[in-house]
């Protein structure tokens, strides 16, 4: 049996190698996803041929990641529950994508992963076999093994010399990609704790920001930002362009309380500086050129597209529909948004557009030299009042009943 494997070199996944090879007497291949975890991928295939793997990818998808996943999903204005940037979520389905790409690749028999039971990522890594790949075995280590939590596996990892990255004393589990990195479980559970200053990686806290604001333009065409400052960058480095700039100045920390696919709430603490930029710069160069009945009906989309990202249906047909309607949106989603980081917070400071539907001559409060009568507006409102002053009327007459 060959099975191949979701493998991060964190606890889960550090455990799961030598685990799968003893349970099931398999050749093990591990495959891993660079799509910017940086510093946190050095050494991760000696690591992997030692617990337990014949043989490790370690790709290279941030390009792909970022151009296919994390923009579309940005032109989208996607955001679960209005506050999380679905960060791990947009992952996973080009994580499960590549796997089975590995798995034909291989002849494997079987794809394994490190979620647990309790959360979506299992959901997630699991539909997208389905829809890719449903012939192969799913194998989901958390719900088939005798261990009961994270101290369990610590305990484990230590009986078979597997060095992991995290302890006892602090066993809150990381999630790190080009958009964001996750903190969650351990001394997170409760709600009520604040978390521990010296956990964040990516940003400064706001109130060690520089006391001085920093100005960025943006350039988007098309809904796609193409420029920062200026300069031509790819999807990729114009989030770690962005990444760097957030971090600086203390921007896109997250700390909520969400509502998971499996039915129960869980704390999750993020860091999205560069998705946080791109998401209100997007939505500023939105004010300018997206008409108004097409921005609210792709606003009451949000909900639900939002949804579908963080429960797992990336290639499910109801994305890929509202997705067409989205590309349709950004078609004239072409400009530059001058903004300034200060202290956490993103101020606008300008935005423009060679496809703006803003009219000065209109909007102004000044003579418009004729672009709007205003004396027009008189029937409007008679024309919209028409319902309310019936309804009034017959609850008029009852009262007098």
């Amino acid at each position: 049996m060959k099975i191949v494997v979701a493998y991060s070199g964190g606890l889960d996944t550090s455990i799961i190698l030598t685990w799968l090879k003893e349970k099931y007497d398999a050749e093990i291949i591990a495959f891993c996803a660079d799509i910017g975890q940086e510093e946190e991928l050095k050494g991760l295939d000696k690591k992997a041929l030692k617990t337990g793997a014949s043989k490790c990818y370690i790709d290279d998808l941030t390009e792909e990641f970022a151009s296919d996943f994390i923009y579309p999903m940005i032109r989208a204005n996607a955001l679960y529950e209005n506050q999380y940037f679905l960060g791990t979520s947009i992952a996973r389905p080009l994580i499960a994508k590549r796997q089975v790409e590995i798995a034909r690749l291989e002849k494997a028999d079987a794809v394994a992963h490190g979620a647990t039971g309790k959360g979506n990522d299992q959901v997630r890594f699991e539909l997208t076999f389905a829809a890719l790949a449903p012939d192969l075995k799913i194998i989901a280590p958390w719900r088939d093994w005798e261990f009961k939590g994270r101290t369990d596996l610590i305990n484990y990892a230590k009986s078979k010399g597997i060095a992991v990255p995290v302890s006892v004393k602090k066993p809150y589990s990381t999630d790190r990609n080009l958009l964001h990195i996750s903190f969650e479980s351990g001394i997170l559970e409760d709600p009520w704790v604040e978390p521990p200053a010296d956990m964040f990686k990516l940003s400064v806290s706001p109130e060690k920001a520089p006391n001085k604001p920093q100005v960025v333009e943006l350039d988007f065409v098309e809904g796609n930002c193409v420029a920062v400052d200026g300069k031509k960058l790819s999807p990729a480095n114009v989030l770690r362009t962005l990444n760097k700039l957030g971090g600086k100045h203390g921007i896109g920390r997250v700390d909520l309380v969400e509502n998971r696919f499996v039915g129960m709430k869980s704390r999750g603490v993020y860091e999205t500086p560069g998705g946080a930029i791109l998401h209100f710069a997007h939505r500023q160069i939105e004010t300018l050129t997206l008409d108004r009945e097409v921005m609210h009906l792709r606003d009451s989309l949000i909900p639900r597209y939002s949804e579908l990202v963080y429960y797992g249906f990336w290639f499910a047909p109801e994305r890929e529909f509202l997705q067409a309607a989205v590309e349709e949106s950004q078609k004239y989603v072409t400009g530059t948004v001058r903004l300034k980081l200060y202290k956490g917070n993103l101020i606008v400071a300008g935005r423009k557009s060679p496809l703006s539907l803003y009219n000065p001559d209109v909007a102004t409060m000044e003579a418009d030299q004729g672009a709007y009568n205003q004396a027009d507006a008189t029937g409007f409102i008679r024309l919209n009042a028409l319902r309310l002053r019936t309804r009034s009327n017959v609850l008029a007459r009852r009262k007098k009943k």
